[in-house]
């Protein structure tokens, strides 16, 4: 046990770093969390070796996993149903825009640029079509826009987007299987039961200091998470659809998410930003560089001809609506998850994994850095009002900070 509390000392402590770094750097967390992964793997490597922080124990794999499971499931629970049914055709339009033109523009540099087989192409559009929900919620719980109609509806356009990358890779790669329609079949009965058992629930037996609810909503995820891997799916997709369909229960229960929250940004989720840090080879990636930039520069320049016109289609200003497709630029969760798939099934090769995933983990920092220091929307807050309790915004990034 000795070997796991020093692990466990050190990854926190790497979380403090980070947020302290978040906070002079006036950046989300999300995103000094990942930098300070990628630090630490070369620094703990070249003194005692890779093994030592411990990225690939069992326990780290299982916090970091339901770090992604609960913050996706918090993400889902914000969706406003009310702003969805007004904002539906915006965030169809810029999350269909945000997953078709990243697909197709990555896939097709990979085959005709990088020379990448047709499989391991289709599975390179996958990885980059992605917007990180965890990087986007993050960002938009740290600032307060998700207490915005803009929020919720970028929201629901990574949603639309990351569904899409979902449904690609299921019928591009992963078998249909008796298995499937077990877990299509349980699913939909859950998300069928669960909007009216939750509150009925609650009522009778929350409001207690055992935190009934949390045991409650991390049953069902943990459970809808294992049948979701046993069908060869991925964990995340029923958390989120959980908290999609929990939305007008859990999302409006403010003392609730904030006790989530609190257990989630304080525990879970550094384990997972960290560690997807730690995965970066950056001897590979500066042994050879040119795929690596190639992907990226090509996701974030598809989904800027992707999102932005639509954004505009819709009245956003242009600050805004470069903010907005900045946003969507980003990928994490989903990317490594379909980059990993194509590794376990020998879709793809090692090197290009390694590629596939810094590109990913890249357009989680890049696009945000830039987007929060240049184009950060001040008068989405300023139209917000007062914040409800427990929801107030991390200071303003950039220069012209407000007080």
């Amino acid at each position: 046990m000795t070997e796991i509390w020093a692990q466990a000392a050190l990854w926190l402590g790497l979380a403090l770093i980070a947020t302290l770094a978040s906070i002079w750097l006036r950046v989300a967390t999300a995103l000094s969390e990942i930098v300070v992964g990628i630090i630490a793997q070369l620094v703990v490597g070249a003194i005692v070796g890779t093994a030592a922080l411990g990225a690939d124990a069992s326990w780290v794999k299982f916090l970091s996993g339901t770090g992604a499971i609960v913050l996706t499931f918090l993400a889902g629970a914000e969706l406003d149903p009310k702003v969805f049914r007004v904002k539906w055709r915006e965030a169809g339009a810029v999350g269909l825009a945000s997953f078709l033109a990243p697909f197709l523009g990555c896939a097709a540099a990979a085959h005709w640029l990088l020379g990448w087989d047709a499989q391991a192409s289709w599975l390179a559009g996958v990885a980059m079509s992605t917007t990180s929900v965890a990087v986007v919620y993050a960002i938009m719980l740290e600032f307060g826009f998700n207490v915005t109609d803009y929020g919720k509806t970028v929201l629901a356009a990574c949603f639309v987007t990351d569904l899409g990358t979902v449904v690609a890779l299921g019928l591009i790669f992963a078998p249909f299987t008796w298995k499937t329609l077990v877990f299509v079949g349980v699913g939909a009965a859950a998300f069928f039961v669960l909007p009216w058992l939750t509150p009925r629930f609650f009522r009778r037996y929350g409001n207690r200091p055992s935190e009934l609810e949390a045991k409650f909503l991390l049953f069902f995820l943990f459970a809808l998470g294992a049948l979701a891997t046993w069908a060869e799916s991925e964990a995340v997709l029923p958390a989120y659809l959980i908290g999609m369909v929990l939305a007008g229960t859990v999302g409006k229960d403010h003392a609730l998410v904030r006790r989530l929250r609190t257990l989630t940004f304080g525990l879970l989720t550094p384990f997972y930003f960290i560690r997807a840090g730690s995965f970066v080879s950056v001897p590979a990636l500066v042994a050879a560089p040119g795929a690596f930039l190639l992907l990226l520069v090509t996701k974030v320049a598809a989904k800027f001809v992707g999102v932005w016109p639509v954004t505009r289609r819709f009245g956003a200003p242009r600050g805004e609506a470069m903010y907005t497709t900045l946003l969507m630029s980003t990928g994490l969760t989903f990317g490594t998850i379909s980059a990993l798939f194509g590794l376990s099934h020998e879709v793809i090769d090692q090197a290009q994994y390694s590629v596939l995933v810094a590109a990913v983990i890249a357009s989680a920092v890049v696009p945000t850095l830039v987007a929060n220091a240049f184009f950060f929307p001040r008068h989405q807050l300023r139209k917000a009002g007062e914040h409800p309790a427990g929801t107030e915004p991390a200071p303003l990034p950039g220069p012209a900070r407000t007080k």
